[in-house]
């Protein structure tokens, strides 16, 4: 397995993500430090061992003893998913909705004043709020529906300055790490610890696995205690020539 994550591993996880090519991702993992994509790549290992892919139900057994070492937010409700065996996971009574991680976490985690939200309980579209008072789709009746919309507050930005705060800890670069504990701190913490990283493009670049790894667990944490747990859309059928 490769050292490190770069921008063609990622790419290539991703895209076998989203085209549902679980052979695919279960290369594509070998091209990096799994233990950096638990979160991203979890839910597609869980389905590539439930189909008995060659290899699966070992990477799954992977993930699942990671996750239990790692210990972040939303860790454990991923290693529920995942099979030790060529038996399916015994999944807690939560319910599947197809919704996009990425888009959850930008509801939960804007700023309150200008973000939150809903999640459509039957799409898992993310909406934002500022967004309905734009779309003549949403009457008030509907928007009030709960069995139609479950509301998305917005959290703020504790839960990622927590996140910068790992990230120095585990640096090896004292000398970076230095730099960055005088940018953390009140108001612009995120901008001056940006404007530290920039110069720093490999370091940029494990901060953001860290954070997107977090974040995704905390945004599938708050599904789980929400009843819920995310789940991959139905595959598009390719149009017949």
């Amino acid at each position: 397995m490769a050292g490190e994550w770069n921008k063609d591993g990622l790419r290539a996880v991703r895209g076998a993500l989203h085209a549902q090519d679980w052979a695919a991702l279960l290369a594509a993992l070998r091209r990096g430090p799994a233990r950096e994509v638990l979160q991203l790549a979890g839910d597609g290992v869980a389905m590539a061992a439930a189909q008995g892919l060659p290899g699966a139900v070992e990477t799954a057994a992977s993930f699942l003893g990671a996750l239990q070492e790692r210990g972040f937010r939303g860790d454990q409700e991923l290693a529920d998913r995942l099979p030790t065996t060529t038996e399916h996971a015994a999944i807690p009574l939560l319910r599947p909705l197809a919704v996009d991680l990425e888009m959850l976490v930008m509801l939960l985690e804007g700023d309150p004043a200008e973000s939150g939200g809903r999640l459509d309980l039957f799409t898992g579209e993310c909406r934002p709020a500022f967004t309905e008072e734009l779309d003549a789709r949403y009457e008030a009746e509907e928007a009030d529906d709960p069995e139609r919309w479950l509301r998305v507050p917005a959290l703020g930005s504790r839960a990622g300055n927590r996140d910068m705060e790992l990230f120095i800890e585990g640096l090896g670069d004292a000398a970076l790490a230095d730099r960055l504990r005088i940018a953390v701190g009140g108001r612009g913490t995120f901008r001056r610890f940006k404007d530290v990283l920039a110069r720093d493009e490999r370091a940029w670049r494990r901060y953001h696995r860290l954070s997107d790894e977090r974040q995704r667990g905390r945004a599938r944490a708050w599904l789980a205690e929400e009843g819920y747990f995310p789940r991959f859309p139905a595959p598009r059928r390719t149009a017949q020539p």
